[in-house]
């Protein structure tokens, strides 16, 4: 590497790490690269830089999915009316997609990774070996989790894990296959794991007040969704194997285990939380790991759902934000384990085939279902203050004071308002709303079940260290902590996979899962042409329903898969390579 021709300019004074110590600075406030790795504060703080480049994640996104409607829809020109309508183009999804377009800031990330990596090994500054291995181990770990994200919303990419030499020849430059960049996912997280489990190098705790340094149990994470979304409909090749999926996620899943990584099941208070569940989505994560054993890594601070997912009672609320469509709420079971309905009598989706078995009652739809549900989303009739059990209720009906509105964006389009993230609580004064995890430990049971169960089947067990479970075992932990019951035992793989997948939509909703989900099972076209809302008529304690359909969406065609590569990066690509890497159906 040409060290000598890269110039970077650094500010490590207000970093993550203090230092009293002024920079020898040229007169242009540059320094070399030798000069930054051949000091200790200024080398961490070249680390330091390297963080920061993974798109934020957003409760949002939910609008893009049949989980939720967004409010902002009646706003002229915003991204949710854009969406919807299929008005969507290579140059305009900047604006439109929640995380804009995010090719050039992971590449930028993952160019940073590189230039570390492989200063340090050279690197003259005053530091361990343990030290600077443990940089270098979180170094891979980013770059693996920048090339994840990328990949998940543009399939196979280019892969570079070298600093590009000026004279660096483009034209030999290709995309590479999902399964490749897995595989190089995995390579980065192993090397990064090879590293000592030391205070010093790479280990699962996190002894300084860092809040989102890169750890062991990242890297298993990380591993564990690369190796899921590798045989998912969407991206299997063949080349990367099922059996492969469930040996990493099962690996990854006993790690964090062995590593004291358990479910929040935290009772909470009747006036603070309704369950373990909800206490945990607005329960403050913290690096180590005092009271929350289940985050792995939370990215993106405390959100403000009482202001931008509020309600119109809310002092100070701006917009209603994502509202649970109908389909949302039918999707959550009853207590007792059983689906309320068996799908839909018409292709709106407004006459629901009712499961009599299952206790669900029409006229009584609220009563009796997954606990979760009432941890999750507003519904008319909900308690709106816990410490105030027998005080105001949620009233979504029409003429109440949370009712469903058509020209105004701070209430509901659904008849919901969504809960999980928001504590009663949490007002103008007084922001105790939680924050989206992007790495828990739910996940990684699941991305296990997903993956087991395509390999051997539902009940078969899978050994690893000392665990021994199976697809059936691994979401049945997950249930266990909501007090669902478990699912039966002898279901075939197409029963189980039903079953499974809306087990994972109700556990993660709302975190950023559920729009990738639908793509990379390809059912994108069953789950997002339109979606319906609930009317209710008459009074909270006598009320009539109805469903509706909220209209047409246009955003559910091949193409809508993966993301278009922003058209200006496409441009660049084609004068530095000749070749076109637009995906399918984004060619203009």
């Amino acid at each position: 590497m040409k060290k000598s021709n890269l110039y970077i300019a650094i500010l490590t004074a207000g970093m993550l790490f203090s230092c009293n110590k002024k920079l020898d600075l040229p007169s242009d406030g540059r320094i070399t690269m030798d000069q930054v790795f051949s000091d200790y504060n200024r080398t961490r703080g070249y680390l330091n830089s390297c963080y920061g480049y993974a798109p934020a994640l957003s409760v949002d996104r939910a609008g893009f999915t049949d989980d939720a409607q967004d409010a902002d829809d009646i706003t002229p020109g915003s991204r949710f009316q854009a969406w919807y309508a299929g008005n969507i183009t290579t140059t305009n999804y900047p604006s439109v997609s929640i995380d804009g377009s995010p090719w050039a800031r992971l590449y930028e990330g993952i160019r940073r990774c590189n230039v570390f990596i492989e200063s340090i090994k050279t690197a003259t500054v005053f530091a361990t070996e343990a030290e600077k291995g443990g940089w270098t181990a979180q170094a891979h770990t980013l770059r693996a989790l920048y090339y994840l994200q990328l990949i998940k919303r543009y399939g196979g990419v280019p892969i570079f894990d070298k600093p590009l030499e000026i004279n660096h020849d483009f034209s030999t430059d290709r995309k590479a296959t999902f399964s490749e960049v897995v595989r190089f996912i995995i390579k980065d997280c192993n090397t990064a794991i090879s590293y000592p489990n030391t205070r010093e190098g790479f280990p699962w705790a996190i002894y300084e007040n860092q809040f989102g340094v890169m750890s062991r149990a990242v890297a298993y994470a990380i591993k564990s969704q690369a190796a899921t979304f590798a045989v998912s409909p969407l991206f299997a090749d063949g080349t990367f194997t099922v059996a492969e999926a469930t040996t990493i996620t099962a690996d990854a899943l006993a790690q964090c285990l062995a590593n004291d990584y358990r479910l929040f099941n935290i009772v909470p208070a009747a006036t603070v939380a309704q369950n373990s569940y909800a206490l945990y989505h607005f329960t403050t994560s913290n690096d180590q790991r005092a009271t929350d054993k289940e985050t792995i890594y939370q990215l993106g601070a405390q959100m403000r759902m009482w202001e931008f997912a509020g309600m119109p009672s809310n002092p100070g609320v701006t917009k209603a934000g994502p509202n649970p469509t109908q389909e949302l709420v039918d999707a959550y079971e009853m207590a007792n384990g059983q689906a309320p309905i068996s799908g839909y009598a018409d292709a709106d989706q407004l006459i629901p085939i009712v499961n009599a078995a299952s206790g669900y009652d029409p006229a009584n739809p609220y009563v009796g279902r997954d606990p979760r549900f009432y941890a999750s989303i507003y519904y008319n009739g909900a308690v709106r203050f816990l410490n105030q059990p027998t005080g105001k209720k949620v009233a979504t009906n029409v003429g109440g004071a949370e009712g469903i509105s058509t020209t105004n964006r701070i209430n509901t389009r659904t008849g919901y308002y969504t809960r999980k993230f928001n504590n009663s609580a949490s007002g103008r004064t007084n922001n105790a709303d939680g924050s989206i995890r992007l790495f828990r430990l739910a996940e990684l049971y699941l991305n296990f079940a997903e993956c087991a169960y395509q390999s051997v089947g539902p009940d078969a067990p899978v050994s690893s260290g000392s665990s021994n479970m199976s697809a059936r075992d691994a979401v049945n932990a997950v249930r266990a902590r909501a007090n669902m019951p478990a699912f039966p035992a002898g279901m075939s793989k197409d029963a189980f996979e039903v079953k499974y997948r809306n087990e994972r939509r109700i556990e993660l909703v709302f975190e950023d899962h559920r729009f990738f989900d639908v793509r990379r099972w390809k059912i994108l076209d069953q789950t997002d042409k339109s979606v319906t809302g609930m009317r209710i008529e008459g009074t909270v304690a006598a009320p009539t329903y109805t469903r509706f359909k909220l209209g047409d969406r246009n955003a559910y065609s091949e193409k809508y898969l993966l993301y278009p590569i922003d058209q200006e990066e496409v441009n660049k690509v084609i004068n530095l390579t000749g070749q076109n890497w637009q995906n399918p159906g984004w060619l203009d």
